[in-house]
């Protein structure tokens, strides 16, 4: 076979072993936050290593739907969530 094909077959295990491994990484923390800003409300999921990291992304993923730009995205971040379901 042709070098070309080789490193081709290569990348593709590569790929495949780098998104199981991800996909198996232990345990992952899963958090659902509804956030209200500014009168509309919007809930997000996310999950993470721990706790603390899921819960701010949720969170600022619904407030990246609520706010318009920086200055409203730090604070609808600062609003404390209007519920937190961890799964």
């Amino acid at each position: 076979m042709k070098k070309t094909v080789w490193i081709a077959i290569a990348f593709v295990v590569l790929v495949v072993g780098l998104v199981i491994s991800t996909t198996f990484q232990g345990e992952r923390v899963r958090v659902e936050v509804c956030m209200a800003f500014k009168g509309h409300r919007d809930c997000r999921t996310a999950q993470a290593a721990n706790r603390q990291e899921a819960l701010r992304t949720a969170v600022t993923n619904a407030c990246a739907q609520l706010a318009s730009g920086v200055t409203e995205s730090g604070q609808c971040e600062n609003t404390p969530p209007e519920s937190i379901n961890w799964r």
